[in-house]
């Protein structure tokens, strides 16, 4: 139905299934189940099928448009723009709307979504009963919102896309589509302050405003490619007829302000206006066309009252054009983003208008790997700078006791007979672990967890190994040329560096097992015997006998104890901070404190993908909990310090001080022997531990290569059978063409055989034609018979000569050569004559 004013058409699209490229993301992406997503997939897809098939013009479809683009807002912020689904659409716009589009890209998807609620806003405008007050306030606020929707597109969508967008969505087109909806929504509201009978001067300014906005609409038209002429040529007629009705609602409010000279030079102008806008009736419909003949009607004939009025009675001056006071503007239409497309997460929760975001309880990959990443770096900065920190001081402490042969010494000379009571609880804590039997069966379990490793590791790399020969024999077969794939270690770089890492671990762990292995042999003796029996024990530390003290032997002996009490002490804390240390990194967990932060992300910036990096704040504030653990390692290394400095003085004074005798020698090697034996069970007992933690972790590795590998070989031999296909395929097509050319070229080489031989034989005679002795018949007049042969012009020859043979040849029209030459000599000048 024609209409004075424009809508946008809807764009149409196909059946697309989003649900099946979520779910398979999913599957692939997350470690989440997608069946925990079944609903929500069933919604995604139903949300766009009431989405794309609202193609009428009703405000149910507003709501339909709108919950859809929202989910799409939401869910772009927990998987990639190129989720799988090729989304085709058609332009509305332009000389292509038959052709499709298709993308893969959910942005892409948005864009045409929000351009169908634009069009969807446009067309109830167009379709209300414009010819109330009411109906036109309203188109006014529906032309306002499908601005501001365009805007949205415009500035939102488009230029996140990443792709190149629709060639009806450049930017010259949607500018000249935002000052169409603009100029018509200031049309409706001029439509109304006529209807209500507002002053001709605020009218005049709303015409003013509505010209501009359609003459922004045709200058940004005509530098697109998609704008049609049809509409270019109803913004121009647009743009002067509210030019020309501006101007005249200018000359009636001269009048009324008795400016009759004005009011004549503005009711010319504003005929100048319409006569403009005619020159467009070609190309505009009746509707538009009728308007304007009325408005010129009107202004003729109050311009030629005016002017008769002016020249008879007021008299004034006419100014000229260049010297009327421009018009003032009132612009009533503003682009309005409705609040669902500007703000669509807050229009999803528990009590919000479109229910809850789907997928909400699915976490992001990204959060998944800033946790990960969040824990490796506890990890290190708890174990590696504060633990393994604390553990080296106490084992450089232990170092300096073992230099000085304590407490062996001290204990040798305190209880020259029986076991000391340290030693004997060390030598019970060792039985109660099963001691050397333990440490052998951690051995064993560390050897089993290294040849799964390893076999794993062998599988993958042999996988590699005869992929890469099956290549190589395929390249060798077929020749560079034609197998162009890349090579194996070029397809498959990832791998084979993840095998070169995997090997270097391998190879370090091997020679920690070594060393392992190497202080099990050499303190399993000692520590056999600190496991076995209390008597096991006093066999091996030889008694000594009862030395008399002097008093300075006996003060130094009391404060090299107290010394080593307090060695004893700073031990005894420094393993209790250690163990606090760890159940504090143990019970730190930061996935609360990420989720919260990934919501307010969502929240904040809907359209953009989570990644790690934007957690890098909250990493740094969770780890500054650990700041205080690290000053603790300044003040134990300084503590340590001190006490080794009285363990020196305390030494070198209890040494000075007492002077043993054998006996009390033999005995003090002993038991400073088992007190190391001690502390190294202790050790080995640690490394054995990180072993078995290596080769756990290690596993997970191993394997996860392994099953790529495995995954990788398959496609290469998938595709080394494609190629294999696509070569037989092309050289039997090739062998074909062989034979062909060389069947051809058989038959030529016969063929020019033939030929010379024919050449070198003596010709062959032709054979000479006979005919019977029929007599011709008699010519019949006027029809040719072909006995008769042709005859030219000259003298008659008789029958009887035509029959006479000629150089030994019968006169037959088969030979014309052969013709009587002297009877019948044809002249060159006189033509062609037949019989």
């Amino acid at each position: 139905m024609a209409s004075n004013i424009l809508f946008l058409p809807f764009r149409r699209t196909h059946a697309a299934s989003l649900s099946s490229a979520i779910k398979q993301y999913i599957s692939s992406e997350y470690d989440q189940h997608p069946d925990m997503f079944k609903e929500d997939l069933e919604k995604i897809d139903h949300l766009r099928t009431e989405a794309v098939n609202s193609l009428e013009p009703h405000v149910s479809g507003i709501k339909k448009l709108m919950a859809y683009s929202a989910q799409l807002v939401w869910i772009g912020g927990k998987f990639p723009i190129d989720i799988g689904v090729d989304f085709v659409w058609y332009p509305a716009l332009g000389f292509n709307t038959q052709r499709p589009e298709s993308q893969n890209n959910l942005r892409f998807e948005l864009a045409n979504v929000l351009y169908n609620l634009a069009s969807l806003y446009s067309q109830l405008a167009v379709s209300l009963n414009r010819s109330t007050s009411d109906g036109l306030k309203s188109a006014c606020n529906y032309f306002c919102q499908a601005a501001g929707v365009i805007s949205h597109i415009k500035s939102e969508v488009i230029p996140d896309l990443r792709t190149t967008p629709p060639e009806d969505m450049d930017t010259m087109t949607l500018e000249s589509i935002q000052q169409l909806l603009l100029a018509q929504a200031q049309e409706c509201f001029w439509c109304k302050a006529v209807k209500d009978g507002l002053k001709d001067g605020l009218i005049a300014k709303l015409a003013a405003k509505v010209s501009d906005f359609y003459d922004q609409a045709a200058e940004y038209g005509t530098k697109s490619d998609i704008i049609s002429t049809e509409w270019i040529h109803h913004m121009s007629a647009k743009q002067h007829h509210f030019a020309a009705a501006a101007q005249y609602r200018a000359s009636r409010d001269c009048l009324e302000k008795q400016r009759y000279g004005e009011e004549v030079a503005r009711l010319k102008d504003s005929l100048a206006c319409v006569n403009e806008a005619l020159k467009e009736s070609r190309w505009i419909n009746k509707i538009v066309l009728g308007e304007l003949n009325g408005l010129k009607a009107r202004v003729t004939e109050d311009l030629k009252r005016a002017e008769k009025d002016n020249d008879v009675i007021y008299l004034m001056p006419v100014p000229p054009k260049s010297e009327l006071k421009t018009l003032d503007r009132a612009g009533m239409a503003t682009p309005r983003v409705p609040g669902e497309v500007s703000d669509p997460t807050s229009t999803l929760g528990d009590k919000a208008v479109f229910g809850q975001p789907l997928f909400s309880k699915l976490v992001p990959y990204a959060v998944h790997l800033a946790v990960s990443i969040y824990e490796e770096r506890k990890e290190r900065l708890v174990n590696k700078t504060i633990i393994d920190e604390l553990e080296g001081l106490t084992t450089k402490l232990r170092e300096l006791l073992q230099s000085l042969n304590l407490p062996g010494s001290l204990e040798a000379l305190e209880k020259p007979l029986g076991l000391p009571p340290g030693l004997n609880n060390h030598a019970e804590e060792i039985r109660q672990q099963d001691g050397i039997h333990r440490l052998r069966r951690t051995m064993h379990e560390i050897a089993k967890l290294k040849t799964n490793d390893v076999a794993a590791y062998q599988e993958g790399v042999e996988l590699l190994r005869k992929e890469a020969a099956e290549d190589e024999r395929s390249r060798s077969k077929h020749g560079t040329d034609r197998w162009t794939r890349a090579n194996s270690k070029q397809a498959a770089e990832s791998l084979y560096t993840r095998m070169n890492e995997i090997d270097g671990y391998l190879k370090s762990s091997a020679s920690s097992d070594d060393l392992v292995k190497t202080k099990l042999q050499e303190w399993e003796q000692v520590l056999q015997v600190l496991s076995g029996s209390e008597r096991d024990l006093e066999n091996y530390v030889p008694s000594s006998r009862r030395v008399a003290l002097t008093p300075a032997a006996e003060k130094a002996a009391v404060h090299l104890r107290s010394v080593l009490a307090e060695v004893n002490q700073l031990e005894g804390r420094r393993k209790k901070k250690i163990q606090n240390l760890r159940d504090k990194a143990k019970y730190d967990s930061i996935n609360s404190a990420i989720l919260a932060e990934t919501a307010r992300l969502e929240r904040a910036y809907p359209m953009q993908k989570i990644e790690p990096a934007q957690f890098e704040n909250l990493f740094d504030e969770h780890l500054e909990r650990y700041e205080e653990d690290r000053v603790m390692i300044a003040e134990e290394q300084e503590k340590q310090r001190e006490l080794s400095r009285k363990i020196l003085e305390a030494n070198a004074a209890f040494t000075t001080a007492h002077r043993g005798d054998p006996s009390t020698k033999e005995r003090e090697k002993a038991l400073q022997k088992l007190e190391n034996a001690y502390f190294k069970y202790k050790d080995i007992v640690s490394n054995l531990n990180s072993g078995r933690k290596f080769y756990n972790d290690l596993a997970a590795m191993v394997n996860r290569f392994a099953d790529d590998c495995r995954t990788f070989a398959y496609q290469r031999r998938v595709e080394a059978g494609q190629i294999e296909t696509d070569l037989s395929t092309a050289l039997s097509h090739l062998n074909l063409n062989l034979q062909e050319q060389k069947h051809r070229q058989t038959l030529r080489s016969n063929y020019v055989s033939q030929q010379a031989q024919a050449s070198s034989e003596e010709p062959m005679p032709a054979p000479t034609p006979t005919r019977a002795a029929v007599p011709p018949p008699e010519p019949e007049p006027g029809i040719w018979n072909p006995e008769l042969g042709i005859k030219f012009g000259g003298a008659p020859t008789s029958v009887a000569q035509q029959g006479k043979p000629i150089n030994g040849k019968a006169n037959n029209p088969v030979y014309p050569n052969t013709r009587n030459i002297q009877g019948g000599q044809w002249d060159a000048t006189r033509g062609v004559r037949f019989g």
